[in-house]
């Protein structure tokens, strides 16, 4: 019979820690190609729905490379030919599908969760299917609690739901995963609803990560592909690319995204095909387009790459599925509207003979015939019709919270007349939290005692312009206006909140307000054009980041922004100046390998290279080094010359 089980699963963790409270206001750690580069041209407008930031959420960098071994929660759903497991306290990850008739796991499930920085927000770990909400990038929720509970079906169908509210869009998405008794597929349907009297861009891409060998292959019905190396952007044929086939990833010499361009009317679907033809099929209805092969490559910096992400061992290649036909676009969601689809996970079992065929043509056509006994287009769209009747039946056993704002949006709409959010996703009081008390104080008597995290939206800056003169309330109408793009709004705000007549704002608010201040100078650094302007818009970042430094000596989160735009500045001996109250003996302090990096490039902007060789040649390890990030290989060159790069140097991924 199948079943659907809350249990817990002992793994290696890398602990979180608590979120960060710097909102999160400058340009996102994602950016668009430039619209007329390459093949990106006939892409449509690549620039569509990019947000100016990613208020109003703030970083989770509070993770190092320890590993603490400890019960995660899980959701099991299984039958007697596959077993699916969850992890809803991780963004509602597929952890796990096992499939029992041939003994393997689908996915690349290490036993460690090890944070690194990849996603918008900073944290990610590698394994699983995740779901991938928002903006180009690992979604904001990745790393979060979803509400998650069991919905029973008028068919007698179980379904495990996950839904939050995502703050970035103003949306809900749910997903509803069912197993159904001798299914060889386990299905997931996704809705996304926009509340809004407005349209609003819309990104997902379910990413699956998929085991690697050497024999392990990835098909899809496509003759051709959009592949991004980080540099450009290109139209490829996959299977004969760099003088090779990549289609296998083992045969990679570097990371690379190969978008397949699959035909409107074929049917969607991806696949991975090991040694003996087994692994995971990624089949959707056709609201989901877009697939996806990403490679890290053989180059040892990829090579480093994977064993950074998954300490235990084990290579992974990702096959995904997306609402675009690539990660760089971005589609309008309408006012009032909603979008459906449902997809299917299993092993096609292919035959390897011809899955790993050299004519790419023939090695399709067979998977294409596996994939369609797998689960034909007529099972899978009756699977979808079933999956939409249910979408608004309501949660009979909840399991588990994700986090507040949900629910406290839904109290504001409330308030103001708005439509409620979906049926079916409920966000109840008993999961608001502290975070959310200073804004239910303004929504209950127009009190507002200021708050560390923010909700977003035209509902809430309504209301605290309704507190004239008050300097909390203008410092959060100041983060609001500068997370929308609205920045010289948001810097009369920030000026306003400083002003004497408004006094009041506490050290730490103070700390907040040049912060912002000091963003925006930042941001006119680059794009003023003339060369006093831009001095002084530099001059003015440095200023700013210094006294907010002052008025919060121990964030250690704004110090390292602060260095970060102090050596960007072109000011090496300020960032030292910055740094000179702060220990950076004990490893185990917070931010301790990113303060040393920063040092570093400090001392390598002065010419103080003997130092920075000392620094390196003593070991420097930064957690949440960023995907793509090169900087200690190019340190290393330049101050030990001669000397062999050391491996745990290398995060090459061109």
């Amino acid at each position: 019979m199948a079943s659907i089980t809350a249990s817990s699963r002992r793994l290696k963790v890398a602990p979180l820690g608590p979120d960060g409270t710097l909102p999160l206001l400058g340009p996102l750690p994602e950016t668009p190609y430039d619209p007329a580069s390459g093949a990106a041209a006939g892409l449509g407008d690549i620039e569509y729905g990019y947000p100016p930031s990613l208020h109003p959420y703030t970083p989770q960098d509070g993770y190092g490379r320890t590993l603490v071994e400890q019960d995660v929660r899980t959701v099991v759903l299984e039958n007697e030919l596959l077993r699916a497991v969850f992890l809803p306290g991780w963004g509602g990850r597929l952890w796990e599908l096992f499939d029992k008739r041939s003994g393997k796991q689908l996915l690349h499930t290490p036993g460690t969760l090890q944070l690194a920085n990849f996603a918008l927000r900073n944290a990610w770990f590698a394994g699983g299917i995740e779901w991938n909400i928002g903006t180009r990038g690992h979604s904001p929720t990745t790393c979060a609690p979803l509400h998650h509970g069991i919905v029973r079906g008028p068919d007698g169908q179980d379904v495990l739901r996950f839904w939050e509210y995502e703050r970035l869009r103003g949306v809900v998405f749910q997903v509803d995963a069912w197993l159904p008794e001798d299914s060889p597929v386990l299905f997931v349907s996704v809705r996304i609803s926009n509340p809004q009297d407005h349209d609003v861009p819309m990104y997902w891409w379910s990413n699956a990560a998929v085991p690697q060998t050497p024999g392990s292959r990835v098909l899809a019905p496509a003759a051709t592909a959009y592949s991004s190396d980080y540099s450009s952007i290109t139209v490829v044929d996959p299977s004969r690319y760099e003088g090779r086939d990549c289609t296998w990833p083992a045969r990679n010499r570097h990371a690379n995204d190969f978008f397949f361009d699959v035909p409107e009317a074929a049917r969607k679907w991806v696949l991975t095909a090991d040694d003996d033809g087994d692994g995971l099929a990624m089949l959707s209805t056709d609201r989901l387009r877009g697939r996806k092969l990403f490679v890290w490559g053989t180059s040892e910096g990829g090579r480093h790459w994977q064993r950074w992400l998954t300490p235990d061992g084990g290579e992974y290649a990702e096959i995904q599925a997306g609402l675009a036909q690539t990660q760089f676009q971005q589609l309008p969601l309408p006012a009032g509207g909603s979008w459906t689809w449902t997809e299917a996970y299993g092993n096609a079992a292919v035959d390897p003979a011809l899955a790993h065929a050299e004519d790419w043509s023939t090695a399709v056509a067979h998977a294409g015939e596996r994939v369609n006994a797998l689960l034909d287009r007529a099972g899978l769209d009756e699977a979808h019709r079933a999956a939409e009747s249910r979408m608004d039946l309501p949660v009979q056993e909840i399991l588990g919270h994700g986090q507040g704002w949900g629910a406290l949006e839904a109290d504001v709409r409330q308030k103001s007349g708005l439509p409620s959010f979906p049926a079916g996703t409920p966000f109840p009081e008993t999961s608001l939290g502290a975070e959310q008390e200073p804004w239910l104080a303004l929504l209950r008597d127009g009190t507002f005692p200021g708050a560390t995290t923010q909700p977003a939206g035209p509902l809430w800056e309504e209301r605290l312009a309704a507190l004239a003169g008050d300097p909390a309330a203008l410092l959060q109408r100041a983060f609001m206006a500068h997370g929308a793009g609205r920045v010289e709004e948001a810097q009369a705000l920030y000026l306003e909140a400083l002003a004497p007549a408004t006094r009041g704002l506490s050290a730490r608010d103070t700390a907040l307000a040049h912060r912002g201040l000091a963003l925006i100078a930042r941001g006119r650094a680059g794009v003023v054009g003339d060369v006093s302007g831009e001095e002084e818009a530099r001059r003015e970042t440095v200023a700013r980041y210094r006294t907010a430094c002052a008025l919060a000596p121990d964030d250690r989160r704004l110090l390292a922004e602060a260095l970060d735009a102090v050596l960007a500045a072109g000011e090496p001996e300020e960032a030292l100046a910055l740094l000179s109250g702060v220990p950076c003996e004990d490893p185990t302090a917070f931010f301790h390998g990113r303060l040393l990096l920063l040092r570093a490039r400090a001392l390598h902007a002065l010419g103080r290279t003997q130092e920075v060789a000392e620094l390196l040649k003593a070991g420097i390890e930064v957690p949440d080094l960023r995907e793509g990030v090169n900087v200690l290989r190019e340190l290393w060159e330049s101050s030990v010359p001669g000397e062999p790069l050391p491996v745990e140097y290398d995060f090459t991924m061109t």
